[in-house]
C-alpha cells in the first residue's frame, strides 16, 4: 500500500517506538521565542545539561516586542525581561538569535520561511501553536508545549504519539476578491474549530497547487484552529523556487540534490487517508468570522445563522460567542461600523498580504474614524514594502507603517484594542480578549481589512475590484 506525504515524513523521522506509546521523533528544526523558551533553558540548566544540537535551533523576538520605535527600551517590565531572556539564553548555548534591530528579525513562523531554514521534508516544532504554517513546504510542523521544547533541547528528539491523517481537496478557480484566507476561513465554517481533532492534514486540489507559496503559507497557519496538528502542502517547482537562493537553504550542487529527494515527497496515489473532505473553488466567497472562535464564520453576504439551525450541542457556545460580541442570530454583518483594522501576524504578514492592502488603498482614503494597525511579520518584508513603495501609498491614505512584530494578533505587546471595540484583523483568532480585554475581532483576509479601513464598516472587497 502506498504512503501519505505525511507518512513518509514522520516514519524517516522515527528513531524509536514506544510499545501502546507514542513515536520518539527525531527533530531537524527548532524555533523559539520569548515567551514559551525561558523555563525550558531554566528546566535544562537545572539537569546540568546544555543544548543538545543549537546549531538546528532559531531564536527571534516576536510576541511582546513594541512595533513603534523599537530603538529604545521596551517599557513593559515583563516583555524587557522576556526578550532579554532569550537573548541571555542564546547566547550562553550558542544559538542563533535574532533579536530587535536585527535585519532578519521578525515573527517567527515569516522569519523562518524567508532565511531559508524551512525546507521540505523536515520536521519542525516551536512553542507556538502556528508552527503547521511551515507545513506549506511539504514539512510536518507543529506547536508543541514548553517541557517538550526543553526535551528538543536535550535531545533533539521528541515524544509525539502520531496523529490521524485527514485529506483536504479543493478544486476550481478563485473568484475574485477571494484569497487564500477566505479559503481557510471558509474551510473552519464547514469543518468547525474542533473538525479535524487528532489529525494532520494535507491540502490538495487544483486550487492549492495554483497558489503562491505566502498563500500555501496562509492556509497551512492556520490548520491548528481546526484542532489538527498541523497542516501539510506536497512541494512542488513552486516550492522549490522559493527555497533556492535563500540564506540557510542547500546551495549549488547541494541544491540540486537537496530536489531530487524533495521531488519524492508526495501522497502515492494508493495511499488512504483516515477522512477526506472535498470543496468546490466556486462556492468561495470573502469571508468573515461574527463569534469568538475561527469556525464561526460565514460568506461575508451572509446573515449569521438563527439559533434554531444551530447544533443543540454548540448553542451554548453560540450564544455566549455573540453575546460577547454584541451581535443577533440572524443578523446580517455587511455595513456594520467597525473601529480598528489590523494587517499582520504569522498568517498575514508577508509582502504579498501588504501587495493586496496596497492595491486597495492606492487612490483612497481611510475612513476618519477608523484605527489601524499595519505591521509587517519581518524586517525582510519592511524593507520590500519600501523598496516598492507601498510605504507611500500607505501614507498617502492616511494609514501608519509600523515595524516588525507578532502585534495585535495576541496583544501581548502594547497594540492593543480598546474593549468592546470592533476589530477586523487578518490574524488567526477570534477568542475573547485576544486582541485586548473586551476587544471583539472579526477575521478577514487583508483585501477584505483594506475595504473596511476605506469605508469603516465591513464591506465586500469585490466593490472596489
Amino acid at each position: 500500500m502506498g504512503k501519505t506525504l505525511f507518512d513518509k515524513i514522520w516514519d524517516a523521522h522515527v528513531v524509536t517506538e514506544i510499545q501502546d506509546g507514542p513515536s520518539i521523533l527525531y527533530i531537524d528544526r527548532q524555533f523559539i521565542h520569548e515567551v514559551t523558551s525561558p523555563q525550558a533553558f531554566t528546566g535544562i540548566e537545572g539537569r546540568g545539561r546544555k543544548v543538545f544540537r543549537p546549531s538546528q535551533i532559531t531564536a527571534t523576538a516576536d510576541h511582546n516586542i513594541p512595533t513603534m520605535d523599537q530603538h529604545l527600551p521596551i517599557k513593559e517590565y515583563l516583555s524587557a525581561f522576556q526578550v532579554e531572556k532569550l537573548k541571555e539564553n542564546s547566547a550562553r548555548h550558542g544559538i542563533t538569535y535574532y533579536g530587535l534591530g536585527d535585519e532578519f528579525n521578525g515573527i517567527v513562523h515569516v522569519v523562518g520561511p524567508e532565511l531559508g531554514y524551512t525546507q521540505p521534508g523536515m520536521t519542525i516544532v516551536c512553542g507556538d501553536s502556528h508552527t503547521s504554517t511551515h507545513g506549506a513546504f511539504g514539512a510536518v510542523a507543529f506547536g508543541v508545549g514548553t517541557s517538550e521544547v526543553e526535551m528538543v533541547f536535550a535531545s533533539q528528539c521528541i515524544m509525539q504519539p502520531k496523529p490521524k491523517r485527514m485529506r483536504i481537496t479543493i478544486d476550481g478557480e478563485l473568484g475574485k476578491g477571494v484569497t487564500s484566507k477566505d479559503v481557510i476561513l471558509y474551510i473552519l465554517s464547514k469543518l468547525t474549530a474542533s473538525g479535524a481533532t487528532g489529525y494532520f492534514i494535507e491540502y490538495a486540489g487544483s486550487t492549492i497547487r495554483n497558489m503562491s507559496m505566502e498563500a500555501r503559507m496562509t492556509v497551512c497557519n492556520m490548520s491548528i484552529e481546526l484542532g489538527a496538528r498541523g497542516g501539510m502542502i506536497a512541494p512542488d517547482q513552486k516550492t522549490f523556487d522559493y527555497v533556492k537562493g535563500r540564506k540557510y537553504a542547500p546551495q549549488g550542487a547541494d541544491f540540486d540534490k537537496a530536489v531530487a529527494t524533495w521531488k519524492q515527497l508526495y501522497s502515492d496515489a494508493d495511499a488512504t487517508f483516515d477522512k477526506e473532505y472535498t470543496f468546490d473553488a466556486a462556492d468561495i466567497i470573502p469571508m468573515i468570522t461574527y463569534g469568538t472562535n475561527p469556525g464561526l464564520g460565514m460568506k461575508i453576504t451572509d446573515k449569521i445563522p438563527s439559533l434554531a439551525s444551530v447544533d443543540p450541542s454548540t448553542k451554548d457556545t453560540f450564544v455566549k460567542a455573540l453575546q460577547y460580541m454584541g451581535f443577533e442570530p440572524e443578523q446580517q454583518l455587511l455595513g456594520k461600523e467597525v473601529d480598528w483594522v489590523f494587517v499582520g501576524s504569522c498568517t498575514n504578514g508577508r509582502i504579498e498580504d501588504f501587495r493586496l492592502l496596497a492595491a486597495m488603498l492606492k487612490g483612497r482614503k481611510r475612513a476618519p474614524h477608523i484605527n489601524t494597525y499595519i505591521v509587517p511579520g519581518s524586517y525582510l518584508v519592511e524593507k520590500q514594502i519600501k523598496e516598492e513603495g507601498l510605504d507611500k501609498i500607505f501614507a498617502e491614505a492616511d494609514v501608519e507603517l509600523r515595524q516588525p512584530g507578532c502585534s495585535s494578533c495576541l496583544a501581548m505587546n502594547e497594540d492593543k484594542v480598546p474593549s468592546g471595540k470592533y476589530c477586523v484583523a487578518t490574524s488567526n483568532r477570534n477568542f475573547e480578549g485576544r486582541q485586548g480585554p473586551g476587544a471583539r475581532t472579526i477575521l478577514a483576509s487583508p483585501l477584505t481589512a483594506a475595504a473596511a479601513i476605506i469605508t469603516g464598516k465591513i464591506t465586500d472587497p469585490r466593490e472596489f475590484l
